[in-house]
């Protein structure tokens, strides 16, 4: 599996319609689409899922008012339960002869909500649709649940996750299943040798333990991880422990890590719930990196920061605080489809 920052061949998304994932809020989340879609498509393809021919044509508007419509957007009409690609789609990978897999995880919506029966077909249709080699991960004749936000690699043969979402009991994905398993899983389909455990996620986070609201690689010897500076806020304890185990931590090759602390935002509170709002919710493209931001004193030291480390992408705030309502941002409703050259080669 690349790294978020090698060459991409596309991004897939999924167009928002299942308004229960953001009550009350529905309205501006298909503009926040469109500006997202509008950035992406000036450097790569945008692979797009839409329900149905009529959610096409809508999609086609909004995009077209907010001069995000082009060439560039390929529509599919697939339809779905929820638009969070990362964890619905599958994973894709580059095989030994350089072309490219598509690692097909089984999803059940985290273990959590019952309605997820066309999520889980996303998979297969975006590999047969990128021309990939399908694989499926088993384990004692069943299909491993697994999300794409639950797992950060740096491209080399190392890769971050939480012992919050995969080994806990609560919203657990794979019963029976231990460490060892998931070690020897992402060696054999992910190609990851060396499996870095944090111990949870951040307060809010309805996936219970997505890595990708937590720390993020952002160099193949540095990591980017949320802290809280508020010793009363219910983050500030379990993010410390997080660093700790990162200084802990070595990388595939046995050699330390570089760590980058990201500040994290102001509580944000919608109908008295917390909201899982992290800029550890990144998306990096070709050429650009998208930023959850949240008008917060916070927002423009992340992004200044961001753009310290990606010094040649343009790094592009997203407004993100009606997004985060239905408890996800930037990285939960992108997946990556590495660039496979023409030749036959990983470009």
């Amino acid at each position: 599996m690349p790294a978020e920052w090698e060459p991409h061949g596309a991004t897939w998304l999924a167009w928002p319609h299942y308004r229960e994932d953001w009550p009350g809020k529905f309205e501006p989340i298909p503009w926040v689409y469109a500006e997202i879609i509008r950035q992406l498509a000036q450097h790569e393809p945008v692979e797009l899922i839409v329900n149905d021919r009529a959610s096409e044509k809508r999609a086609r508007k909004v995009l077209d008012r907010a001069h995000a419509l082009s060439d560039k957007v390929r529509f599919h009409c697939w339809p779905t339960n929820r638009v969070w690609t990362r964890d619905s789609g599958c994973t894709f990978a580059i095989r030994e002869s350089a072309s490219l897999a598509a690692i097909e995880w089984r999803f059940n919506a985290w273990a959590k909500y019952s309605n997820w029966q066309h999520d889980e077909r996303i998979s297969g249709l975006m590999a047969r649709a990128a021309g990939a080699a399908e694989f499926r991960p088993m384990v004692k004749n069943r299909q491993v649940v697994l999300e794409g936000g639950s797992i950060d690699v740096n491209g080399q043969g190392c890769l971050l996750t939480t012992e919050e979402c995969l080994l806990s009991t609560i919203q657990q994905r794979n019963p029976g299943m231990k460490r060892s398993d998931y070690e020897r899983l992402f060696a054999e389909y992910l190609g990851n040798r060396n499996v870095i455990w944090l111990k949870s996620g951040i307060a809010g986070d309805d996936t219970h333990g997505h890595i990708d609201d937590l720390a993020r690689f952002v160099a193949p010897d540095v990591v980017a991880i949320a802290v809280e500076s508020d010793p009363k806020d219910p983050n500030y304890q379990p993010l410390r422990e997080n660093v700790r185990r990162l200084r802990e931590a070595t990388d595939q090759d046995g050699k330390p890590l570089s760590i980058v602390e990201l500040p994290m935002p102001a509580p944000i509170f919608f109908e008295k719930r917390r909201l899982p709002a992290s800029y550890a919710n990144f998306y990096i493209a070709n050429g650009v990196v998208l930023v959850p931001v949240f008008n917060d004193p916070n927002d423009r030291f992340a992004l200044d920061l961001l753009a310290d480390l990606f010094p040649d992408r343009e790094v592009v705030g997203i407004y993100a605080g009606d997004l985060i309502w239905g408890f996800g941002a930037l990285h939960c409703m992108t997946q990556q489809q590495p660039r496979v050259g023409r030749n036959g080669g990983y470009a």
